[in-house]
């Protein structure tokens, strides 16, 4: 979900994957502080204000890259299965 301002497009592509496509998700509640933004092929999100290592691509750590390939081989994440029901008898946290 977007905030109404629109700041202008990212310079830089994806610092993961090197997609052009890039959203504004939000910006600092103290105007060009910071902005959230958001890879639209591999979702990777980083605050504009995180160091070179997190917003550059030419920063980014190589052994955390992905190629469209990557993105296309990943496994589907499996759900978070319900909790189970305490046994009696068993002290819960």
């Amino acid at each position: 979900m977007s905030d109404d301002t629109t700041p202008p497009r990212p310079a830089s592509p994806c610092p993961r994957c090197a997609h052009e496509t890039i959203e504004h998700i939000t910006g600092s509640p103290v105007p060009g502080v910071w902005e959230v933004l958001q890879c639209a092929r591999c979702l990777y999100m980083w605050r504009t204000s995180e160091p070179a290592r997190r917003t550059r691509r030419d920063a980014y750590p190589e052994e955390f890259m992905l190629t469209p390939e990557d993105i296309a081989a990943a496994p589907e994440v499996p759900a978070v299965p319900p909790l189970r029901r305490p046994e009696a008898g068993t002290a819960t946290r």
